[in-house]
Formats: structure tokens, C-alpha cells, sequence
């Protein structure tokens, strides 16, 4: 293997070829790589800056369950927003910005009043967890200067906070269904109460599945239509035109039936994303084409759990069509991790810590829309960072798989025009891997833009190298110029 101890950082050019393939087998490799390193994160930031791909960002998770401190989230995120620009995101997703019914603790998730954003005393508390109205709309502005978009949590499908009253769909039974200006809705707006949830005079349940049974709202009513997104004042005309949010993270979609989603894209617009928990991609992709919408790739975080916590073997990676991104990769979300899974108990719900990063890895050269969660953003910034500059330079062309066996993955990029493309090697081994692959370059040097690897393979005119993969890790491989 030819050695290069050093490659100029103004010369590194990105350069195209031709899609061909994989030969050779692997080997472990026990010695070690003595040569100095030949580039580096910040040399990287530098050289692939020209190369940024149109359009191209990474999406951002920008809060985790039960954020600290308390009513200053908004403040926090603010502080983040020029390095979020400089590392590659495009948006940030924020947490339900609507008062709860648990008042200043609340996530979120237990909308009482759509439009208390942090400006009226009710449920203890005149902010939300994450701030007041102007925190949140000084945060959207800031986001905004930045070029970065922001993104609303929208929960639907249920509600909770309300007043008791009598429901006589249930028999009489009291439930708490009332919401108006004395009972969890003090903006006084979309007052509700028991025809506005299920049962109803039109309906005893829609065909989705419930979550809080009690107030689960009906959709099918026109009042409710009109309230979240038909008017001219609904709940979303307010969080776009007023607050300024530019799109929308649908919670829990399984609650509600698909055409509703559509419903409000049509007359509000603005990227969106469905939350349909679901390890089944094809679920994921009828449920996509119903709403037309993108959504979250549970079946991708699932299969990168199973392969990399559980069965400790990347076969399944390169199975077909067992993701929504292999279905459909320009509807297909793809993350690593969110607020639910990093509190849920279940590890088979939660990729560990130790294989983040080669998830992480997988999701940012791949098709499909990565996320980057806040937590994860923190505890590996440096190689996220890395990942996302290769993400919106190199990742380009056509996916292709060259090898997925128990302890090794490569894929490659077919590029596009004058961009080369990229190969990803990923290794779960216990020791170095090494194996000669057949690439799209010719006579070409190739270096790790990762800096896992430190060697400098040349191709042969046939565009064959050796490239390797750390033990437990990955690498990241392309052109430099000579």
C-alpha cells in the first residue's frame, strides 16, 4: 500500500468516475499505522466547503425529554443557533410550543390550549416549560437570520386539562371534556367540549388508534377542521403567520386517520413529518403516500438497533427494501435517536451509546433526510459535525452495497457531475479491517474524511484499493487530489 505522509490542505479537490464494484475478501489487520495524520476535522471543514451539495442540511432534534432549565429551553436553543449554522442544519424541530395540562412541567404532550404559548396564568404557571411567547418568537427570528428553519411539534389527536362535564355519548358519565376560558383554555380560543371527542353524534371512535380514549378529538367534526388549520385564525394560521414556524412535526399519527395531515398541508404548506411508530416500512410508505407527507424511518432505526445492539451482525443492512429510505428515500426521515427513545427503559427501543456514532455514520451518507438528536449533538460534537460536512458534500449519486456480512458493511455513492461520491466502511469487529474493493476512481488517491483512518490508498487503473475500517468503527472513504 502506497504511503503519503503529506497532502497540502489547499489541494484537496473532490473529482467524479465511474460506478463499478467490489472485489477481494477481508482481512484483519493487527499492525499498526504509525503514519502521521494527512487530514483533519478542521482541514476537512476547509476543503469540502466548495463542495456543499444544493439544498442540502441536516435536520435537528433541538430538545430532549424534561429539558433543564426550566422556562429557559427557548433561551438555550437561541445561544446554539449560529453553530447549528456553521455545523449544516437547515431546521430545528421544537417541542409542542401550546400550553399542558401539567403546566410548567409539561413536554408538551397534554395540549390543554393551543394558543397559550407562554403568555396566560392557567395550570400554574404563565410560561411553558420552555419560555414565554416572546422567547419563542425571538428564538424563531434568530433561526430565521440564520437561514435555518423551524419546526412546530403539532399533537392533535388528543387533549387534555379540561374541565368535568357530563358526556351523554357515554351515558352520562362526567369526563374532563370541557375547555373554555375557565377550564384549560384561557385564550378562549377553540373552546371545545364533549361532541368534539369521541363518542359523538356523528361517530362512537374513528378508525385510529386511541390514546386517550376520553378526549381523543374528532377530526370528522367541522369545528375541530376549522379550529386547527380552516381559518383564518386556527391554530396553525396562528403558529406560521403570526409566531413564524415553517412546518410541522405531526405527533403520533396513528391517531388519527392520514387525510388529515393532507388536509392541513394543503392549506397551511410548509415541510412536515408524520410520527407513525412503526418498525414496518411498508406501513410507513402507505402511510406516507396517504398523507403526503415525509415521515420518521422507524424501520431504520429498528434494523440499525437490531444489527448493531442485538444480533451484532450488519447482514440485514443489506437486505432489500426492508427501510422506508430503500422504499422511498425522499419521504424517508432518518435518525438515530428522539426524546422517546432515549427515555424508554426497553433497549431494544434505544441504540446504546457505544454504536451511536456507527449509526450516526449510516444515516449521514446514506439517502433520506438525517436528524441529529440535541443529546447526541452534545456528546459527540466533533464527530457529528465531521459527519454532517461529509453528509452535505459527498453524499451524492446512487446507493450501492458492496459488501454486508456479520462484522462488515461498505456502501458506496455513485456521485454526480464532478463530485466523486463516497464509500462507507463500517466494522464491528474487534480488530482493524481491511479489503480491496473495487471503486469508482482510477489512479487516484484516497484518504478517510472521517480521520479514523490514517492511511492513503492509491487505486490501479482499475479503480481497486484496499481500504480499512477501525475496529468497532467506521471510515469514510474519497478522493483527494495528488
Amino acid at each position: 500500500m502506497k504511503k503519503i505522509t503529506h497532502i497540502s490542505t489547499k489541494t484537496i479537490l473532490l473529482l467524479g468516475g465511474l460506478v463499478l464494484g467490489l472485489t477481494g475478501c477481508s482481512d484483519d489487520d493487527d499492525s499498526a499505522n504509525d503514519a502521521a495524520p494527512i487530514i483533519t476535522s478542521q482541514s476537512l471543514k476547509m476543503d469540502l466547503a466548495e463542495r456543499k451539495k444544493e439544498n442540502a442540511g441536516v435536520f435537528m432534534q433541538a430538545f430532549y425529554w424534561d429539558t433543564e432549565p426550566a422556562g429557559e429551553w427557548y433561551n438555550e436553543v437561541s445561544t446554539r443557533i449560529e453553530d447549528y449554522k456553521a455545523s449544516g442544519i437547515n431546521r430545528i424541530w421544537l417541542p409542542a410550543p401550546g400550553k399542558g395540562a401539567s403546566g410548567g412541567l409539561s413536554m408538551g404532550y397534554d395540549p390543554s390550549d393551543y394558543f397559550d404559548v407562554g403568555e396566560f396564568d392557567q395550570h400554574g404557571t404563565v410560561e411553558t416549560r420552555f419560555g414565554s411567547r416572546q422567547e419563542l418568537e425571538d428564538l424563531i427570528q434568530k433561526a430565521h437570520a440564520n437561514d435555518i428553519e423551524v419546526i412546530a411539534d403539532i399533537v392533535i389527536g388528543h387533549n387534555s386539562g379540561g374541565g368535568k362535564q357530563a358526556n351523554p355519548f357515554r351515558g352520562g358519565t362526567e369526563v374532563y371534556s370541557l375547555f373554555n376560558e375557565s377550564n384549560g383554555n384561557a385564550s378562549g380560543k377553540f373552546n371545545r367540549s364533549n361532541e368534539h371527542f369521541h363518542p359523538n353524534d356523528i361517530h362512537d371512535h374513528d378508525d385510529q388508534a386511541l390514546f386517550f380514549a376520553e378526549t381523543d378529538l374528532c377530526h370528522d367534526q367541522q369545528y375541530v377542521q376549522d379550529w386547527l388549520w380552516g381559518r383564518d385564525d386556527s391554530v396553525a394560521e396562528f403558529y406560521k403567520k403570526t409566531l413564524g414556524f415553517d412546518g410541522w412535526r405531526f405527533d403520533y399519527v396513528k391517531s388519527f386517520d392520514p387525510k388529515w395531515v393532507k388536509a392541513w398541508n394543503a392549506k397551511i404548506g410548509g415541510f412536515s413529518v408524520g410520527e407513525n411508530f412503526d418498525g414496518n416500512q411498508q406501513v410507513l410508505k402507505d402511510w406516507v403516500d396517504a398523507s403526503g407527507s415525509t415521515a420518521f424511518d422507524f424501520a431504520c432505526f429498528y434494523r440499525l438497533d437490531e444489527t448493531l445492539d442485538r444480533a451484532n451482525d450488519l447482514t440485514a443492512l443489506g437486505e432489500a427494501d426492508n427501510m422506508l429510505r430503500k422504499l422511498d428515500p425522499a419521504n424517508a426521515v432518518t435518525f438515530v435517536a428522539n426524546h422517546d427513545t432515549e427515555k424508554d427503559d426497553n433497549p431494544e427501543n434505544r441504540i446504546s451509546y457505544n454504536n451511536k456514532l456507527l449509526a450516526y455514520s449510516y444515516i449521514l451518507t446514506h439517502d433520506g433526510y438525517p436528524t441529529i438528536f440535541y443529546l447526541d449533538y452534545e456528546a459527540f460534537k466533533g464527530q457529528l459535525k465531521t459527519l454532517i460536512q461529509i453528509y452535505t458534500t459527498l453524499a451524492v449519486g446512487d446507493v450501492e452495497i458492496l459488501e454486508a456480512s456479520k462484522d462488515e458493511y461498505i456502501m458506496k455513492r455513485s456521485g454526480s457531475g464532478d463530485n466523486p461520491g463516497l464509500i462507507l466502511y463500517m466494522n464491528i469487529g474487534q480488530q482493524t479491517k481491511q479489503r480491496v474493493v473495487k471503486t469508482n476512481w482510477a489512479n487516484k488517491t484516497l484518504v478517510d474524511y472521517t480521520d479514523n483512518s490514517r492511511a492513503t490508498p492509491t487505486t490501479d487503473a482499475e479503480g481497486n484499493a484496499t481500504l480499512q475500517a477501525p475496529a468497532g468503527g467506521y471510515a469514510i472513504w474519497s478522493v483527494t487530489k495528488e
